[in-house]
């Protein structure tokens, strides 16, 4: 094979004949019969054979290659807009050829536009079998793949390492066998099951791909606990000094939660745990009672957030909680001044300090922890996998620090064991009492003004309002409400009212300075792009508006609605929509409208968007699972994950071989 080949089959992900091997049809075609031409039909693809009658090149309206051909039954036209000369040379009067493509209606009967087309001879016989379709990129045929995909099938030894009776007991196929079936699928194979890929070859592949998967996450997980972390045995002092400081009580899944990450912390071995729970439900608290578990032995502990708000949100949070401890806590952020910077750098290099909260200016080169035995992070899924793992490699070489990751959007059971197997969960499944229900509405946006009148007698009744813009300039691609026009038109429309405004662009100290505001009073409606997503805490606030919700995921909605309903008063959401709304569209406000309860508008988003949206593979760059589907198979999983722990204890050759038919050499991006 030629250096340019390969290098365009590496645009594949195929690097050698294993990956050939696992490069999988898309779809198949059935060359298997011919039509005559009498029969065609719109929109249904076949292959008619015939004599070419007529082959000219005309300009108008544009330069193109028309063919007529002729089978005794008929005649049809195939159109090409762009062709080369040796088409026109193929396709010569007189020429025998077969032609595979989609008939539809034109001028003189039924025409294909760009069929595929193959010079054949009189009673030439057909194919037995259905043709595959390969994914492929510019410069692969498909004859191409079908050539280098054959030699890679007679010259591999097709093993197979999984034991035979898991095969028998989930009725699966061998993996020779089931790779020839889905490469040349047998004359009588059923094209609907191929293509929906629910035929047995299918399933096979599938649950070798999850119990690889699997296999991976344990090792990583065995690796982890095989490595030095600091302990941090469960003194109990400061963490009993924030409780009986607060003006409240944890709830039940609180304290569960932070017993279960303070005996992790307590281990030899670097805590590696996922701490989940609905908007409001209490993750900060859990999270500094397992700082101060650190402080309590000695050691530094870190907090890093995806946004200035909420890490500046953060910061003021626990320094309130904190101070009368007489516990100092550092803020690190991009946009604080060079000399407060160096101070806060210096405080922490020298162990002074021992609590740091700041965002990603934490894993930046300058900043050294030499005491770092915990890092948390808030909203895991919004950082970058290398983010992720630079912050834990603050620690020292021999000494991981402890890692404990938040999300406030819950994952489904069956996406926490696929993709998420090398953490350990804790869910927050309580709300601190005291949190009103938020009522939602929908509402399109010719009625708007209706939407501003209820925003008038809310603030004018002494409360708070958000009012949420997709966009902060005008994009004539989208056409949508941005947040500066709003925030200028609301202004008019609410002349009596004090209106704020808060956006990406605008510098740190005017983002703080207009949240601070809206936080003391001082704003009644507070206009702003999602930066307010996550960590703002307004009590008062209790109407969210959100323009063209339509465009926002759901997870975004259930976010942002959250930022309500934190104090006693009734609270609403409502959600102005554009028209017409597309299926998607319409599905996710459905949703949003139906259910408050975080796990189920979470399984719905995974159900709409996919698992490599919902986890944040597009910011890592590798696909999650090529074949398998966590709502399709999810009956494989269960057996994927006890068939892994079996194979890692007692096969460790043949999971080898696994491991690198599958991942060759990939595995330790995957784990990230």
């Amino acid at each position: 094979m030629g250096a340019q080949l390969a290098g365009l089959l590496a645009k594949l992900d195929i690097r050698g004949p294993r990956d050939l091997l696992l490069h999988l049809p898309l779809r198949y075609e059935d060359e298997t019969r011919l039509t005559p031409i009498a029969d065609v039909r719109p929109g249904f693809p076949a292959q008619v054979e015939g004599e070419v009658a007529a082959c000219e090149v005309v300009l108008r309206p544009r330069r193109q290659l028309v063919v007529r051909i002729h089978d005794g039954s008929g005649v049809l036209v195939a159109r090409w807009l762009n062709f080369y000369p040796s088409q026109q040379k193929q396709l010569a009067v007189g020429r025998r050829v077969r032609l595979f493509g989609e008939p539809r209606g034109g001028f003189f009967g039924y025409e294909m536009v760009h069929p595929r087309v193959r010079p054949v001879e009189q009673d030439e016989p057909l194919p037995d079998a259905l043709t595959p379709v390969y994914p492929t990129t510019a410069g692969v045929g498909q004859a191409t793949l079908r050539k280098l995909i054959d030699r890679a099938l007679q010259s591999e030894h097709l093993d197979d390492p999984l034991p035979a009776e898991i095969l028998g007991d989930l009725r699966l196929p061998g993996f020779a066998e089931a790779l020839r079936a889905l490469h040349h699928p047998a004359p009588d194979a059923d094209p609907a099951a191929l293509e929906l890929r629910e035929h047995p070859a299918w399933r096979r592949i599938k649950f070798e791909e999850l119990l690889v998967q699997q296999m991976s996450l344990r090792r990583a997980y065995n690796a982890r606990r095989a490595r030095r972390a600091v302990p941090l045995p469960e003194r109990g002092r400061l963490p009993r000094a924030l409780l009986g400081a607060l003006p409240f009580r944890p709830t039940g899944a609180q304290s569960r939660a932070a017993a279960e990450i303070a005996a992790d912390l307590a281990a030899p071995h670097p805590m590696q745990r996922l701490l989940q729970g609905d908007v409001g439900s209490g993750k900060t608290l859990v999270a500094a009672l397992a700082m101060l578990q650190a402080v309590d032995n000695g050691w530094q502990a870190v907090m890093m957030a995806p946004t200035e708000i909420l890490a500046e949100q953060h910061w003021r949070k626990l320094s309130a909680w904190l101070a009368p401890l007489g516990i100092d806590v550092a803020w690190l952020s991009g946009s604080r001044r060079k000399r407060e910077r160096e101070t806060e750098l210096e405080r922490l290099r020298s162990g002074e300090v021992l609590l740091a909260v700041g965002t990603h200016a934490l894993i930046e080169d300058p900043v050294t922890l030499p005491r770092l035995a915990l890092a948390v992070v808030d909203e895991q899924h919004r950082f970058g996998v290398r983010q992720r793992l630079a912050l834990r490699e603050k620690g020292e070489e021999n000494r991981r620090p402890h890692m404990l990751m938040m999300s406030a959007t819950p994952i489904p059971r069956t996406l926490a064991m696929t993709h998420y197997a090398d953490l350990d969960v804790s869910v927050l499944d309580e709300l601190p009492p005291g949190r009103t229900p938020i009522r939602t509405r929908l509402v399109s946006d010719a009625r708007r003004d209706e939407v501003v009148e209820r925003v008038r007698q809310a603030c004018l009744g002494g409360r708070q309002a958000y009012w949420v813009c997709p966009l902060i300039e005008e994009s004539e691609a989208l056409q949508l409400q941005t947040a500066v026009e709003t925030f200028d038109a609301l202004a008019e429309a609410l002349s009596e009212l004090r209106v704020g405004l808060v956006h990406g662009r605008l510098k740190a100290d005017e983002k703080s300075a207009a949240m601070k505001a809206f936080s003391a009073g001082e704003i009644d409606v507070l206009v702003a792009t999602t930066v307010i997503e996550v960590g703002v805490d307004v009590p008062n606030a209790s109407l969210m508006v959100i323009e063209h919700a339509e465009r926002f995921g759901l997870a975004q909605l259930h976010q942002l609605r959250g930022r309500v309903g934190r104090g006693s008063a009734e609270s609403v959401c409502i959600l102005i929509y554009a028209q017409p709304l597309s299926q998607t569209g319409r599905e996710r406000l459905k949703v949003i409208y139906e259910n408050t309860d975080g796990f189920e508008i979470a399984r719905a988003d995974l159900r709409i968007r996919g698992p490599g949206e919902f986890v944040g593979a597009r910011q890592s760059g590798l696909p999650l699972l090529r074949y398998a589907s966590l709502e399709e198979d999810g009956d494989l999983i269960e057996p994927a994950r006890q068939l892994a722990e079996r194979m890692l204890r007692d096969m460790p050759e043949a999971t080898e071989r696994l491991m690198q038919r599958w991942l060759g050499g990939r595995e330790a991006l995957l784990r990230a």
